[in-house]
């Protein structure tokens, strides 16, 4: 699966729209409800369908699955539309990525691990923006600016965390 493009097309929401914890919580379910809800259906269609048939019916499933997200956000939470603004259409586009990077292969074990790093990282980085925020009032970690560098903090701590060093080895010999 080729994730630098699923993981490049997942900064605008994951910046955008976290300002505070309900945004993040949010944009993180409602991407990771389409994203499944595309990955399922496809699933389905995959059989009876042509690779280019393919392209269109997910690209026509991507669109139908997001117009009635932001329908149904538009009739019964109209605040939190507002407050996500462009970001829940841009899932669409997640999906067609995601779509794309997966394949042939289905694996449901590798894609609900990935979609739960997206919702945990939302959550995390919308948790850090909100206290940092209003909290420490440290007003930079409201704006984009300070998204990427709660981001980038994040991920270090995650590297220094959750990952195990590799091995020194030695570049070259003198």
């Amino acid at each position: 699966m080729n994730r630098q493009w699923l993981t490049a097309l997942s900064l605008a929401p994951l910046l955008g729209a976290t300002q505070t914890l309900l945004n993040a919580s949010a944009i993180a379910g409602l991407s990771v409800l389409l994203i499944a809800l595309h990955h399922l259906a496809m699933g389905a269609l995959q059989r009876w369908l042509t690779a280019r048939g393919r392209v269109l019916a997910s690209v026509l499933l991507a669109a139908t699955l997001v117009t009635c997200l932001e329908l149904s956000l538009r009739a019964w939470a109209l605040p939190l539309y507002q407050a996500l603004s462009p970001y829940p259409a841009l899932i669409a586009v997640q999906c067609l990525i995601f779509e794309q990077a997966q394949g042939e292969k289905r694996r449901w074990s590798e894609t609900a691990r990935l979609l739960a790093g997206f919702a945990a990282l939302c959550i995390a980085l919308g948790i850090c923006r909100e206290v940092l925020a209003n909290w420490a009032e440290i007003r930079l970690a409201a704006l984009l600016p300070g998204a990427f560098l709660l981001l980038g903090l994040l991920l270090a701590l995650y590297n220094r965390v959750c990952l195990r060093r590799a091995p020194s080895r030695r570049q070259g010999t003198r």
